[in-house]
């Protein structure tokens, strides 16, 4: 297979970036609802502390080590710093013009108002006064910088004040400085008293600000600025050299709370020299310093989203309805046994997963219950029914992910009380973060003992499955069972991979399998046979794949990607990757879901996991990848969920072949607007009618329908759906 050279691929880095910008679109989109806009506004900030704790973390490590290498696309990593520095700087600024022109006038306009002390009229400034004095002034702690007190180490992301302050002693006036750290344990924004529809804040930092008198006393502040640090968070961990896991995590969760400063982000009017000071102590040069106009920790202003208020700046409410297969159905295991269902998150309520775990808690014919868990949330449902069907006499066993990015310390947590609960725990494999998303049931029923299963694209995390897109396959199939018991022995215990007959599993056969269907597309095209590709996921990274992408682009197949994050390929380089094409759809809903969907010569196979096309995903974590065997199933993927995402032009972006992204808007007027998220939403709120349910239902059982001649949602020939 020809190597392609670096221009060929767009750097990692920059990609994610773009796709960050795409979520400032939403917040920038004036027919967003305004708190929507905050929420976007937020997520924003967000994103850039994790990309700055790990990604760039990572690259100022390759820039003081002794390794000099190019990345895929050709740079350095000072290449890439700069590169990522460049447009970090480009998309902040753009990001808090949006926060002072549009969101806050247009805040005010709704009666959500941030003000300052002096806005404040005599009865409200009482009621901070008796505020601070309280709930604050018993918290803080002044720290005074001088040869006895050294500068302070700082918390990751904390928001802290350096102030210049003036102190007279023995006639002699000097000048010094001082820091005080924005309590973490008190809400950012401090809601004021005042009518109910009027919701009006004063930031904790400001309020801090005008008391800095009162601990410093005898001295006069001659100014004081708001700071934050973001430091490097990732973990490192020799798992050879540990003898418990757990307590290694533990520790380097300690150490993260202090490792090395990576961005410091000052407010815009911060004097030179104070920011310069700052730089020197935290071990920084100037083009690591970012000013702010605006809030320095845009994450604490979802805050003002929290309870009922404002439903017209939301979007309209949705709850998600019970699937068809299992509505008003009492026993889930006899559904599965009848046929596989297959549900859309949040399209179709995630509760139908907790009930399946909470049942096979309960249910006197269930033996065992295997689960993995990478992100719970710690939710109670899910963590409780482990819990009580050890207390119903089953044997359980956890297979929790320590290494859970950020979620290290919950996870730990609910870790420790499975294990006092006598559910079986156990950290998964060395070397390899088990990102599988699997929960095995094992239930004597009365022809035999059987296997009931649950696979799916997300996690075991009832919130998050609110606001992900995701899908969740639950099955009987004695074949899926095996494969799944196989893989929880090896996870559980001390052995080789034996190998499995339907789950594609990484970092064992994944990879091969992906490459192989790929180059299989490619020989029939070369043959003339019809070959095709439609691809759904966050992140496509890894370069065997793409390579065997743009040899498959070159024999003729139509390839379709549908990537929500980071995408190396560059589509439409002639002689290249002329029949590629890559979208990407940001919306109310954050696309979670992985599909593959391969062609094979009017034989679709369609499979749908945990695993992105990235390397982490396809060799240093334990992923499972599985079929949609059923006919009915398997069209539904197919036609029902990405022909609708491949139709968007609503909330779609293309990919252009210089890795920037251009929004996809209809045609023209008498073109239909689709937005896909929006029609999910309907689709599944019309299945909660009756008709529907039985028309539903019976296509679901694979009950034969007049077949339908559509387009083809790759862009190709008309022709008739698969049976």
């Amino acid at each position: 297979m020809k190597a392609h050279p670096a221009s060929h691929f767009i750097s990692r880095e920059l990609s994610w970036l773009e796709f960050n910008q795409r979520v400032l679109s939403e917040a920038l989109d004036p027919g967003t609802p305004l708190l929507e806009r905050v929420k976007f506004f937020s997520i924003v900030s967000s994103n850039l502390d994790e990309f700055f704790e790990v990604r760039v973390a990572g690259i100022k490590q390759q820039i003081e080590s002794d390794i000099v290498e190019r990345s895929v696309d050709g740079r350095t990593a000072t290449e890439t710093f700069r590169s990522v520095q460049k447009r970090v700087r480009e998309m902040v600024e753009l990001q808090f013009k949006c926060w002072r022109e549009e969101l806050v006038p247009k805040l005010t306009k709704n009666r959500i108002r941030f003000l300052l002390h002096e806005d404040l009229d005599p009865e409200r400034r009482e009621w901070v006064n008796d505020y601070y004095r309280q709930q604050v002034r018993p918290v803080l702690t002044p720290l005074g910088i001088d040869p006895v007190h050294p500068f302070p180490q700082l918390l990751n992301k904390s928001l802290n004040i350096i102030l210049r302050l003036e102190i007279t002693k023995d006639s002699e006036v000097s000048t010094r400085l001082a820091v005080v750290q924005v309590p973490q344990v008190l809400p950012r924004l401090v809601r004021l008293p005042g009518e109910e529809d009027v919701h009006d804040y004063i930031f904790l930092g400001k309020l801090i600000g005008t008391y800095l008198a009162d601990i410093f006393p005898g001295t006069k502040i001659l100014g004081f600025w708001h700071f934050r640090v973001t430091r490097n968070s990732e973990l490192y961990i020799d798992e050879d050299d540990v003898r418990n896991l757990l307590s290694a995590v533990e520790q380097e969760l300690h150490n993260r709370r202090k490792g090395a400063a990576v961005r410091l982000e000052v407010d815009a009017s911060t004097p030179d020299d104070i920011c310069q000071y700052l730089l020197e102590n935290l071990d920084l040069s100037e083009e690591d310093l970012y000013r702010i106009d605006g809030p320095l920790n845009p994450v604490r202003l979802l805050a003002i989203c929290a309870g009922d208020h404002s439903p017209e700046l939301r979007d309209p409410p949705f709850v998600a309805p019970t699937a068809a297969p299992v509505r008003e159905v009492p026993d889930l295991f006899k559904a599965i046994r009848q046929r596989d269902i297959l549900l859309h998150h949040p399209y179709e309520s995630f509760g139908t997963v907790v009930d399946f775990l909470e049942q096979a808690a309960r249910d006197p014919h269930v033996l065992a219950i295997k689960q993995t868990l990478y992100r719970t949330g710690g939710d109670p449902r899910v963590v409780g029914a482990l819990m009580s069907a050890v207390r119903n006499g089953k044997q359980v066993t956890a297979v929790t992910e320590l290494k859970a990015r950020f979620d290290e310390a919950n996870n730990i947590l609910w870790a420790r009380r499975l294990e006092e609960a006598g559910v079986h725990v156990v950290y998964g494999m060395a070397h390899h973060k088990v990102h599988s998303k699997m929960a095995l049931v094992v239930r004597r029923d009365e022809d035999c003992i059987r296997r009931y299963l649950h696979l799916g694209t997300g996690n075991y995390n009832p919130s998050t499955a609110k606001i992900y897109t995701d899908l969740s396959l639950f099955t009987s199939e004695p074949q899926f069972g095996e494969d799944a018991t196989n893989l929880f022995n090896l996870l559980t215990g001390i052995g080789q991979f034996q190998g499995a007959s339907k789950l594609l599993i990484a970092p064992f056969t994944l990879h091969e399998r992906i490459t192989s269907m790929i180059h299989a597309e490619t020989a029939n095209a070369a043959a003339g046979k019809s070959a095709s590709i439609v691809a759904k996921m966050n992140g496509l990274v890894d370069r065997d794949i793409i390579e065997a992408l743009y040899a498959a682009s070159c024999a003729g197949v139509q390839v379709d990607l549908i990537v929500r994050g980071i995408c190396c390929l560059r589509p439409g380089l002639p002689g290249v990757s002329e029949n590629i094409r890559v979208r990407s759809i940001v919306g109310r809903y954050l696309e979670h879901s992985r599909v593959y969907q391969f062609e094979n010569n009017g034989k679709p196979l369609v499979y749908v996991g945990s695993a992105d096309w990235m390397p982490r995903n396809l060799y240093n974590r334990v992923e499972v990848v599985f079929p949609i065997e059923n006919p009915a199933l398997r069209k539904r993927v197919s036609e029902e969920i990405l022909a609708r995402q491949l139709s968007d032009n609503t909330k779609a972006w293309n990919l252009n072949p210089d890795g920037s992204y251009t929004r996809i808007r209809k045609s023209s007027d008498s073109d239909q607007a689709r937005n896909s998220q929006v029609e999910f939403m309907d689709l599944a709120s019309a299945k909660t009618s009756k008709k529907t349910v039985r028309q539903q239902t019976r296509k679901l059982i694979g009950t034969k329908t007049k077949p339908v001649t559509k387009r083809n949602p790759t862009g190709g020939p008309k022709r008739k759906p698969a049976q």
